[in-house]
């Protein structure tokens, strides 16, 4: 009686193990963190302009923009923040509205990129709640790949529609207000260096608007004079 006892409860725990590991078969399990570089391609009219390069690890993206050769945009939207650094001149500034690339391709999270997209605007420039909005359309494929189709509104033409590649939780296909289609092209998975998304070391913090507070101190300031 007892081994019987013994071999139904060897059987029991048999069985609780079969089931745990099925459920954590089917589990869903948090993505890899994806690594990638491509190069930004903008297509309007049937013309098409390279914008720049981009790369990608983690929660972070380095774009280097053809119209600024003489720098490049971080971003980390761990903290949210997005610079733009100019190695030859020695400084980094915050990026606010140097370039809309910062505005829209950041890495998001494939199940609530609202959120990041939100994030990263403000960081551009104060934005009314009540006059930003992000819903999700229907998915589409693209290259042979599924992607959730995003229609962000905002003010000043600054709304897009974004395809997010959920295996990379990145927009790989943006579609500004004016019918531009910007893509990440020629995508190639592969590890990045850990310095590539990094301010490098020696730089100083430049600061416009200290600047302009500087000018207007001076003699070389003049106001304009006050509407009668």
């Amino acid at each position: 009686m007892k081994r019987n006892e013994k071999t139904c409860s060897m059987s029991r725990g048999a069985a609780t193990l079969l089931v745990a590991v099925a459920i954590l078969a089917h589990a869903p399990m948090p993505a890899a963190a994806q690594q990638f570089s491509a190069d930004l391609v903008a297509g309007r009219d049937e013309a098409t302009t390279v914008l720049g390069t981009l790369r990608v690890s983690q929660q972070k993206a380095r774009i280097e923009a053809t119209a600024l050769p003489d720098g490049f945009f971080l971003i980390d939207m761990a903290k949210p923040a997005a610079v733009f650094v100019r190695p030859g001149a020695h400084v980094f500034m915050e990026a606010r509205q140097s370039s809309p690339l910062t505005r829209m391709f950041v890495p998001v999270d494939p199940d609530d990129p609202c959120r990041q997209w939100l994030a990263i605007a403000q960081l551009s420039a104060p934005i009314d709640p009540a006059t930003w909005h992000c819903r999700r359309d229907r998915p589409e494929a693209i290259a042979g790949r599924d992607m959730d189709v995003y229609r962000i509104v905002a003010p000043s033409g600054a709304g897009f529609v974004g395809w997010v590649d959920r295996a990379r939780g990145f927009p790989v296909q943006i579609k500004t207000a004016d019918g531009t289609v910007i893509v990440a092209d020629h995508i190639r998975d592969e590890p990045q260096p850990a310095q590539t998304f990094e301010i490098p070391a020696g730089l100083r913090k430049f600061d416009p608007q200290a600047l302009i507070r500087r000018i207007q101190q001076s003699d070389v300031w003049v106001a304009q004079p006050a509407s009668q």
